[in-house]
């Protein structure tokens, strides 16, 4: 075990920002990589935001990604009295001084301003940016408690970072002006000064801060779309640094043995929804075949009324066939309703490119004709009298109209697989009825 002791400190919501939870991740990792302690802050003096329920989402979520604390949850509230103890020291000092200060309504209070120091450079070594340093005239003093006796940010961080007795203080670029104030009031109080290290910020593909208006900002929408926490622990992680080679989708164990803080990247890193979805997609394929045969039959089961009898191994198949192409947990309802009802939607847009053409009623008919005389009802069978078909020229021309036909779907498994799972019943039924109802002449 190492003395490292680095903190996540969030301002409870009830919504958790992929940006914050990136810092969680980093701090996290950089504990768990050497031995030290990952402690949990909760920053909860907003009281009109901070309620039970918005602390138990973000407990929720910290949970789902698998990021557990050492040591009890410190909440920043039930520490004021020590914020203002260490006030008081700052005004005996001479650090702080009051000074009355009019507020927007016209009313006249007394506010607690820290006294920055007036000549010499605020300099120190950021473990990713590298060294900073700002001349102390250029930062004006700064309130540190409110008029009405509540402590502010700037007290309050830096006087419970004492109290936990944090060694390295890991959080967003944003902070870093923050940083050059905290600094003077550790040294204020004659407290040991943290090693900070800011991250850059997450943009979207035109380079501003990424926002709710590029897409899903927020750990809980992720979760509601049907992806795995260990794919989007996995992609933030990447937003700023990699393992030095090409590899992208590692262990967790591996992200724990090479994770170091010196090597995240300064540059501002980009989100790349389709990356992400990319790597979800990678990490359905890893999970155990069981497993994920439950996840087809449960979501099968939130699909329709009542889910035809089928044996394991025809669910066991359908869920081979589904695992290798399944990018989102929620695509697999729509991906399976054609399996296991005749009711499901037609793509208006798959029924316009493929049905909907010269001929297409004649080649369905005859298909369903042709498959009718299939005795071995398997895809490779399925597939060698549309084979015999193309004559080598090509398997389109059948392969499209039968997949819309059957499914509704421009898209999805293999199409013989589909049939073979389909059975012999419902596929010549479908295609029939395309045929008569959809297909064109």
């Amino acid at each position: 075990m190492s003395d490292i002791r680095v903190r996540f400190a969030p301002s409870p919501t009830g919504k958790v920002h992929i940006g914050n939870i990136r810092a969680a991740i980093y701090n996290w990792l950089y504990a768990r990589h050497t031995g030290g302690k990952f402690l949990l802050r909760v920053e909860d003096t907003d009281l009109e935001r901070s309620t039970p329920e918005a602390i138990a989402v973000l407990f929720d979520c910290m949970k789902w990604l698998g990021l557990d604390w050492d040591e009890e949850v410190f909440y920043q509230t039930k520490n004021a009295k020590r914020h203002l103890e260490a006030v008081d020291r700052l005004l005996a000092s001479g650090h702080a001084y009051k000074v009355e200060k009019t507020s927007r309504d016209g009313k006249i209070g007394v506010v607690t301003m820290f006294k920055m120091p007036r000549e010499g450079v605020i300099e120190f070594d950021d473990i990713v940016k590298g060294h900073m340093a700002k001349k102390a005239e250029d930062i004006q003093d700064f309130a540190i408690v409110r008029s009405d006796g509540s402590p502010i940010f700037h007290i309050a961080n830096v006087v419970d970072d004492i109290d936990q007795r944090v060694t390295h203080v890991i959080r967003g670029d944003d902070h870093v002006e923050n940083t050059f104030k905290h600094i003077c009031i550790f040294r204020a109080l004659g407290a040991s000064v943290p090693k900070y290290g800011h991250l850059s910020m997450i943009v979207n593909q035109q380079g501003k801060p990424y926002s709710k208006r590029d897409g899903a900002a927020f750990v809980g929408e992720y979760r509601e779309q049907g992806y795995l926490p260990e794919a989007l622990f996995n992609y933030l992680l990447l937003l700023g640094w990699n393992p030095g080679d090409d590899r992208e989708v590692l262990t967790r164990e591996e992200m724990i043995r090479l994770f170091e803080l010196e090597k995240v990247h300064v540059t501002a890193a980009m989100f790349d929804p389709k990356k992400l979805a990319w790597m979800n997609g990678e990490y359905i394929k890893k999970i155990p075949h069981d497993e994920f045969v439950r996840e087809v039959k449960e979501r099968a089961s939130s699909s329709v009324e009542q889910v035809p009898a089928h044996d394991d191994a025809w669910w066991s198949y359908l869920a081979d066939q589904l695992q290798v192409r399944t990018k989102f947990l929620n695509d697999i309802p729509g991906m399976v309703r054609c399996f296991v009802s005749d009711e499901f939607p037609f793509d208006g847009k798959a029924v316009e490119k493929r049905l909907k053409k010269p001929g297409v009623k004649g080649l369905l008919l005859d298909l369903a004709e042709r498959f009718s005389k299939v005795a071995d009802w398997s895809a490779p069978a399925l597939e060698a009298v549309v084979k015999e078909l193309s004559q080598g020229n090509g398997m389109g021309p059948w392969v499209h109209p039968i997949r819309v036909a059957v499914s509704g779907r421009g898209e999805g498994i293999g199409l013989f697989e589909m049939l073979q799972l389909l059975g012999r019943d419902a596929t010549l039924a479908r295609l029939r009825k395309a045929a008569e109802t959809l297909a064109v002449d």
